[in-house]
């Protein structure tokens, strides 16, 4: 079971859930990244298409758990800059309910583990 929660005395979130509190089993997914199948960079320099690998690579993770993304309770998203969160924004909306998102930080970091990658996100889920 997994509630979304927003306080009332709290400032709204936009595109992300305050609170989600859950019960059942716990999958966590490591940072993805923008590499396809063969380990091959996605979207050079393209925001929009590295995230769409990213989640795409989230899709697969949790498929092989079986889970979806309606059993996503938090992601973090490390970008490199924050104009990135435009992009992930808007591709992270076509695969979760944005009525009910999950919990979600964000932080711009120096660089992550490939110099050409823009952003990576990890995931908690409960099923």
């Amino acid at each position: 079971m997994i509630d979304h929660i927003t306080p009332s005395d709290v400032a709204p979130g936009f595109g992300y859930t305050h609170v989600v509190a859950a019960t059942g089993r716990l999958i966590v997914i490591s940072g993805q990244v923008a590499l396809d199948q063969t380990g091959q960079l996605v979207g050079p320099g393209d925001p929009e298409a590295q995230a769409r690998q990213v989640f795409e690579n989230l899709r697969r993770c949790l498929a092989a758990a079986d889970a979806t993304f309606a059993d996503v309770v938090k992601f973090t998203v490390y970008v490199t800059d924050l104009a990135t969160m435009t992009a992930v924004r808007a591709v992270r909306d076509e695969y979760v309910d944005t009525t009910r998102p999950p919990a979600s930080s964000a932080v711009q970091v120096a660089g992550l583990v490939l110099p050409e990658l823009l952003l990576e996100i990890d995931a908690l889920a409960v099923s």
